[in-house]
């Protein structure tokens, strides 16, 4: 009895009675009732609405899709048949390149049917795609295999727009094959004529190599004009089923927006070496016509410089005004004293390549040039460069207070050029990167806060 009356009084004294003991039951069935109405009503993992079909893990084992609307599974098989095709339709393109080679390039060199300087006229750069579309294959396969692995049946985490910016450099390698189509063809229909072993072969392969199935070489030497008029449809498929949410939303835009930019400047340099033929044409709109712009201004200042273009990096490019001052005078007198002409300037550098397995790799190696290129604007549908690259490693960077509109360039023991842009704060990141490199690179670099030599005769110079 003592024992009881004890627990009793230690009971009371918890602070939990029969009342409060009711408001917590009553608490939790309305917790419970909560619970189990947001799950009648739960959101859509990928779009947010409501209202989903409730289902037990009986009906749908895979959670994630039991959290989607009809709408968003939808959404996703698309995507997923999307990535899917991209990706098969490559493998299938690899294997078309591999023909042209093992079935027809290599054969034809082995027997001495053509030269080596006529194969390189047919077959032009076919190894370089050769090696683009393996690499490119191979990200893309590792990218599936690795969401397989994980349990994403949908390819969620599948990006095709990073992968394909990160070969962006395989489009100059399209360009070029796709430049020498037209002489390519005229130069095989010619030696199929002159030569009678060569017409044989070419006659016997067709019709008995049944790894052809039933084609002629002229068929496999289209592949890669099919293949880049291509990529914008894919990328296309894939936006439209990719909510923007998605990561990779904006990178597949990007990636769609720089292919279609590379086939207009194809179209147009073919128009340019008098071909009749050309790629499927896009529609054209101001942002397309200065990427096309950037597209051949970035070529002609690749091969002012020589450097090899995947360890090339374009920091900046665009228009600039330019002044030559006659003296450092302008500087009481003020920027208007100054004849200004408008100019195309493009910041490069040269990087050492961080990885071997990206061929445009977002991480700067070490820098170990830079220059700006100036172009006059275009005459006669070309462009000429003002002068030689301005090398930075031999220039001093400098801006004035009193003229905070425009900076100041000198190259040392030569000549002094003025800049500015129309926008003021663009003219400041102008000359934020512009200094950053003169700095990193001139050998006067630890020498007075990277100021110039005291003893070079520069009376215009500012810190």
């Amino acid at each position: 009895a003592t024992r009881t009356k004890s627990a009793d009084v230690e009971r009371a004294d918890s602070g939990i009675g029969q009342m409060a003991a009711r408001k917590w039951r009553n608490r939790a069935s309305e917790t419970l009732s909560s619970l189990q109405a947001w799950e009648a009503h739960r959101p859509c993992t990928d779009c947010g609405e409501r209202d989903l079909p409730v289902e037990t893990d009986v009906q749908n084992c895979n959670q994630r899709r039991a959290d989607l609307c009809e709408k968003c599974r939808k959404r996703r098989t698309e995507r997923k048949e999307s990535v899917l095709e991209f990706v098969n339709t490559e493998a299938s393109y690899g294997e078309d390149l591999r023909i042209i080679k093992e079935e027809f390039y290599l054969p034809m060199q082995v027997a001495g049917l053509l030269s080596q300087e006529q194969l390189q006229g047919i077959f032009s750069n076919i190894q370089e795609l050769i090696d683009l579309n393996e690499s490119f294959l191979e990200i893309l396969q590792e990218e599936i295999d690795q969401a397989f692995d994980q349990g994403d049946e949908d390819l969620m985490t599948v990006c095709i727009g990073e992968i394909f910016l990160e070969f962006v450099n395989m489009l100059p390698a399209f360009q070029t094959y796709c430049l020498q189509q037209s002489s390519s063809v005229n130069m095989l229909n010619a030696l199929e004529k002159e030569k009678e072993l060569l017409r044989i072969f070419l006659n016997v392969s067709q019709n008995d190599n049944t790894a052809l199935r039933r084609m002629n070489l002229r068929s496999f030497l289209m592949a890669p004009l099919q293949r880049v008029t291509k990529y914008p449809l894919l990328l296309s498929r894939i936006i439209k089923a990719t909510t923007e949410y998605h990561p990779d939303h904006g990178s597949l835009r990007e990636a769609k927006s720089r292919i279609e930019s590379h086939l207009e400047h194809i179209n147009m340099k073919t128009k340019q070496e008098g071909n009749t033929w050309t790629l499927r044409s896009f529609r054209q709109d101001s942002k397309k016509k200065r990427e096309v712009i950037n597209i051949e201004m970035r070529e002609t200042a690749l091969k002012t410089v020589g450097w090899l273009r995947e360890e090339t990096r374009f920091v900046m490019e665009g228009s600039l005004q330019l002044a030559q001052p006659p003296d450092g005078q302008w500087v009481k007198k003020g920027s208007k004293t100054l004849k200004f002409q408008n100019m195309q300037v493009l910041l490069l550098v040269n990087i050492k390549r961080v990885s071997e397995s990206s061929l445009e790799s977002a991480e700067a190696g070490p820098v170990k040039d830079a220059v700006l290129v100036l172009i006059r604007d275009k005459n006669n549908g070309k462009f000429h460069l003002l002068r030689e690259p301005l090398r930075l490693s031999n220039c001093i960077v400098s801006t004035d207070p009193d003229c905070d509109d425009t900076f100041e360039l000198i190259e040392i023991r030569r000549e002094a050029f003025v800049f500015r842009d129309s926008d003021r704060a663009r003219t400041h990141h102008w000359f934020r990167q512009i200094r950053r490199y003169s700095r990193e690179l001139g050998s006067w670099k630890k020498r007075r806060n990277a100021l110039p030599n005291i003893m070079i005769s520069t009376p215009h110079t500012r810190p």
